[in-house]
């Protein structure tokens, strides 16, 4: 076996399991524990895994808060993307959530441009002003203490208002999911604590998120991805999220 093709099936077994060991990997190729450990040494280098006593683990990034800002110039065209599919599985009489995300607000336009005949729940204090011109959608403000990172209303207030509605349809977003560990997580515990509320309130709850978030951790695990209905993401995600998703038994949308 060539070591570009001992190489690629390494990453297969580090995406595969989060983790690999320097004797189990020896003794699959039939090859010294020492031309193992120079295969991680030049993984490493190149960015890919982090050795370990013993073997290597998956190098994933660690997801940073970020304000709303800032998050509204990055992945926008696979962001519009994914808020479109989610506005074709809006009905009329559902009722909505929109958290605080990117994806959200470009959703919110969308809906706000719309003939839909729904009542729209936010806590997210830059959508209420997109519907100003429009006479269709019923919107309810959420009330608490606004948080002008993440452009939305926070705090135990916020989730006690929430509590007392249940939605039809809830859509979420994430700063890393974890396929390894089944995670879905946020960068703070505030606002993981409101999401968990989302969730557990919806009938029907989505997560919408770019690809690159497959490859990112977060702080504060919120969910598992069997809770949700499904998985709105980008169109070209590779073959093998595909096929992980498809073992969780997650709807790919």
């Amino acid at each position: 076996m060539f070591t570009e093709e001992r190489l690629e099936q390494i990453l297969s077994m580090l995406n595969e399991n989060g983790r690999v060991k320097v004797t189990e990997l020896s003794e699959r190729f039939n090859v010294s524990q020492g031309m193992i450990r120079k295969d991680l040494q030049r993984l490493e280098a190149e960015g890919v895994l982090q050795r370990t006593y013993g073997g290597a683990i998956l190098n994933r990034k660690i997801s940073k808060s970020s304000s709303i800002t800032a998050r509204m110039k990055v992945n926008l065209s696979s962001k519009e993307l994914i808020a479109e599919k989610a506005f074709a599985i809006i009905e009329d009489e559902d009722v909505v959530f929109l958290e605080p995300s990117s994806i959200n607000f470009l959703l919110a336009k969308l809906i706000a441009n719309s003939t839909k005949k729904i009542t729209l729940i936010t806590n997210m204090s830059i959508i209420p002003p997109l519907f100003n011109d429009n006479e269709t959608v019923k919107l309810i403000c959420i009330g608490g203490v606004y948080d002008n990172k993440s452009g939305g209303v926070m705090g135990s207030e916020a989730i006690k208002s929430i509590a007392k509605y249940t939605f039809n349809k809830g859509f979420l977003g994430s700063s890393g999911v974890n396929l390894i560990t089944n995670s879905v997580g946020t960068a703070t515990l505030e606002d993981g604590n409101l999401k968990e509320i989302i969730v557990s309130n919806s009938k029907e709850v989505y997560l919408l998120v770019e690809k690159e978030k497959f490859n990112i951790d977060s702080t504060y695990r919120f969910a598992t991805l069997d809770e949700f209905h499904g998985i709105i993401t980008d169109s070209d995600i590779t073959d093998d999220i595909r096929e992980k998703l498809k073992k969780l038994n997650v709807n790919l949308i």
